[in-house]
């Protein structure tokens, strides 16, 4: 037996990976990017927490975690608004087990509910892209997840930092929340799913799971984790040619902007 695999053996792997400087190997490594945006209710950031909270209690989703070559993936929660604002509620945090997740659920539990200003996708893939960067895991893959119900309106344009996330090996989920209601119209509301489609998601079976009420809310992101923690098919709205984005899109993905524009000049 080699020294290595001594070591190994006698060595728990998180303590290991420590202890010679390295990372972590775990089965994905996710970035949950939360929108916040004050066209959000009080109420609705509730529900939003509530439908991850369950999720994060969901049997289904620890056998897909369980599922993996290390059983193991690391997690991180954030909350957004514009592309200076956020609000990290679960930092990197291993999930391998029940007691695991629970911790991710009592942090959910106990931070604020609050509003950020504006909606910046862009910015939320900048973020997530330097958070794995930063963190000390190294999984087999990395997602970033995008939930939100309206399009980018700052911070760049957020085809362009899709686009270097893509080409850094990482794949960018949405979970675009179809509304009525609105205040950026009904038109931009109807094709949502369109947006998240052409601007936001992105490689290797990236997918949208888009929600038209809340009451679909907490069953969305139940199969959305699982779909992600377990790389498990069937995938959901698949992105067609987005793995190497290199497809035209052919929706305007700086609707938000303009429309931010037009608000400000009334």
């Amino acid at each position: 037996m080699s020294v290595g695999a001594a070591l190994s053996a006698l060595v728990p792997v998180s303590l290991l990976a420590q202890e010679i400087g390295g990372e972590e190997p775990v089965d994905v490594e996710l970035v949950l990017a939360v929108d916040v945006s004050s066209s959000m209710t009080r109420d609705e950031l509730v529900l939003q927490r509530e439908g991850y909270k369950a999720a994060f209690r969901s049997p289904d989703v620890m056998r897909a975690i369980q599922y993996g070559r290390y059983g193991r993936v690391a997690v991180t929660y954030v909350e957004w608004g514009a592309s200076t604002s956020r609000k990290v509620i679960v930092p990197w945090t291993l999930v391998a087990n029940v007691a695991d997740a629970e911790k991710v659920v009592r942090l959910l539990d106990e931070a604020k509910v609050r509003n950020l200003f504006q909606t910046s996708i862009s910015g939320a893939i900048r973020y997530g892209v330097r958070a794995f960067a930063e963190n000390s895991y190294r999984g087999t893959r990395r997602v970033i997840d995008i939930s939100g119900d309206g399009p980018n309106n700052e911070g760049g344009l957020v085809s362009t930092f899709r686009d270097a996330a893509v080409r850094e090996g990482i794949t960018i989920n949405g979970l675009p929340m179809i509304l009525e209601g609105r205040a950026f119209g009904d038109e931009t509301i109807a094709l949502l799913d369109r947006y998240y489609t052409d601007c936001v998601i992105g490689g290797p079976g990236s997918f949208i799971l888009p929600v038209s009420n809340w009451d679909q809310f907490a069953e969305a992101v139940r199969w959305k984790l699982i779909l992600e923690l377990s790389d498990a098919g069937p995938k959901v709205w698949r992105a067609s040619g987005r793995e190497n984005s290199g497809k035209a899109a052919t929706t305007d993905c700086r609707i938000g902007e303009k429309m931010w524009s037009g608000m400000e000049q009334d």
